[in-house]
């Protein structure tokens, strides 16, 4: 059999613009869903969502055949999470609150086989078919995306040391958490948070690095596609369901 491809990957790197949706509902049905309403990939979110390691394997199986391409956020840079979640077939990781460039070196690095990095290694995974990909081991990285979350003051002064980082091919900008670190909690549209994210956007395309990001903003998001990101989350699940759910309901006056 043939090593996995990663149309998200391989989009990254041609310089195509990918949208996508955050899924925070832990459900399978709800990632087969969304997996076929057109976006380009669905972020599976271990960091804020009540996702383990076997709910996130059973939206890998729901999202199969579908037309998204699943990137997970583990919680945390945690070698062994890592590890686990490649073994199971993850492709893409996005790695919050990177604040050093040795901090991204270590994310390449739990991605990697020895010599080039530290990731264990199983016989037959479901990563390579149960042991039906030949030179999986030696080929998995050419099919594995590593994206990193700077959302902190720290990792915007370390921006472009990170965004440089060999093995890296996305830098995500989380406007929540940066929002609150320049000083303006709960406020993503202030004046000096947007103004910062759209500098941190050029410096990551400086980089050759594509940039990310997430927003409800509709207009915002189309910003950020003219600004040159190439991973756009314009949504996330669960608010898709309340609010459609809420605007559904006050059609009914009775």
């Amino acid at each position: 059999m043939d090593l996995p491809l990663n149309p998200f990957k391989r989009g990254l790197k041609a310089g195509q613009t990918q949208i996508g949706l955050w899924s925070h509902l832990c459900s399978p049905i709800a990632t087969e869903i969304l997996s076929n309403c057109g976006y380009e990939w669905l972020l599976l979110d271990m960091e804020h969502s009540p996702n383990d390691l076997s709910e996130i394997l059973a939206q890998l199986h729901a999202m199969q055949g579908g037309g998204a391409t699943p990137v997970v956020r583990p919680p945390w840079l945690d070698m062994v999470l890592f590890k686990r979640l490649l073994d199971i077939g993850v492709l893409n990781l996005l790695v919050p609150y990177i604040q050093t460039e040795e901090e991204a070196r270590q994310a390449v690095a739990y991605t990697r086989y020895p010599p080039h990095g530290v990731r264990g290694y199983a016989g037959a995974p479901r990563a390579s078919h149960y042991g039906r990909v030949k030179d999986y081991a030696k080929r998995s990285a050419e099919e594995i995306g590593v994206l990193v979350q700077v959302e902190t003051l720290q990792g915007l002064q370390n921006l472009e040391a990170i965004a440089r980082v060999d093995g890296i091919d996305g830098v995500f900008i989380g406007p929540g958490d940066l929002s609150a670190a320049l000083g303006h909690l709960g406020n993503p549209k202030h004046p000096e948070v947007l103004r910062v994210i759209d500098e941190a956007i050029a410096t990551i395309r400086r980089c050759g690095k594509a940039p990310g990001i997430l927003t409800g903003d509709e207009a915002l998001a189309q910003h950020y596609v003219t600004q040159g990101c190439l991973f756009v989350a314009v949504g996330a699940d669960q608010n898709v369901l309340r609010d459609q759910a809420a605007a559904l309901r006050q059609r009914f006056k009775v």
